[in-house]
């Protein structure tokens, strides 16, 4: 009785009016807001770690059996996973014919101009889509948007392309594959994010929807835009099926995938090899490491490019997702 008259007059009440022996229930937290337990932190180690083994391992894989000699291969029996002797005979045979050379110039080129023209029209028809003032834009999104789950086949589509004169062309490996609508979606819902309040700020020192576009929407949208760049670039990069409806016939327009293509999967010679020193004995079946060699420079090019786009990727995945 004396603790409780002493509690009431200092002003403290705490345990006041409660039966002995009974404390105030602790206020519980979601379990993912509890620090991680040593077994957790060990669980998800051991996660992340099988998670790069299947990434790195297979890549590593390739990379040594295209630098392992033909008696290292067939000791293995197939895939080298550690090369005893180092060689780069496979790499020189590769790059010494022309076909091979030809075609990563070609894929080059394609990637570049494919990308420019795509990122072009994406961004001109998603700013366009994303102002509410522009013409019809309700109706020519519906149009898109029905695109994405109606198209025409790939039969009418061979008949456009090889009824325009697209049949042997390089424009025929470009254009038929030139707009997503995924992509132009993506880019429309970031423009209408853009502040109303800058905008309407240019329109008021007399700027236009050209100046709009280029001095405030492409700046504040930066990570979006290499994003949608990245998806482009390696969807023309890895592309070979225009080339197979196009030009199967015509290698020397053949980009480097289709190379890549005809070259292992099919286990056909590379196109004139016989006379680019590949040699008779390697004109029907190629080695394993000459195989891998070509593999290993078609992802030398994106394994370059990516660590420059990675930061824009993450932040024009993670922008959006969270709402403040």
């Amino acid at each position: 009785m004396t603790e409780t008259l002493i509690k009431e007059r200092t002003g403290d009440t705490r345990g006041v009016g409660r039966p002995a022996g009974r404390r105030r229930p602790r206020a519980t937290r979601p379990r993912w807001e509890e620090p991680p337990t040593a077994a957790g932190q060990t669980a998800k180690g051991l996660t992340l770690g099988a998670v790069v083994a299947v990434v790195l391992v297979p890549l590593w894989i390739v990379v040594a059996t295209s630098l392992s000699t033909q008696a290292t291969v067939n000791r293995a029996g197939g895939l080298v996973l550690w090369p005893e002797e180092i060689t780069f005979e496979a790499y020189r045979v590769m790059l010494g014919d022309s076909t091979v050379r030809n075609a990563l110039v070609v894929s080059l080129g394609i990637t570049l101009v494919g990308t420019a023209l795509s990122m072009a029209v994406s961004i001109l028809c998603a700013y366009g889509l994303s102002r509410p003032r522009s013409v019809a834009h309700r109706f020519i999104l519906v149009l898109l948007i029905i695109t994405m789950f109606v198209n025409g086949g790939l039969i009418p589509t061979f008949l456009v392309v090889t009824g325009l004169g697209g049949y042997g062309e390089w424009w025929s490996l470009i254009l038929p594959s030139a707009v997503s609508v995924f992509n132009i979606l993506v880019l429309r819902a970031f423009y209408k994010d853009t502040s109303a309040d800058l905008i309407e700020a240019a329109r008021i020192d007399g700027a236009g929807d050209w100046r709009i576009l280029w001095s405030i929407v492409l700046p504040t949208s930066r990570a979006v835009t290499a994003v949608v760049a990245l998806f482009y670039g390696v969807g023309y990069w890895n592309s070979f099926f225009n080339v197979m409806l196009y030009m199967p016939t015509d290698s020397e327009k053949w980009p480097l995938q289709y190379v890549l293509l005809t070259y292992v999967n099919r286990g056909n010679g590379l196109p004139g090899s016989v006379n680019s020193g590949f040699g008779t004995q390697f004109s029907q079946t190629a080695p394993l490491s000459l195989q891998m060699a070509v593999v290993v420079l078609t992802l030398v090019p994106l394994l370059l490019v990516y660590p420059f786009m990675q930061k824009h990727f993450r932040v024009g995945v993670l922008t959006g997702a969270v709402k403040g």
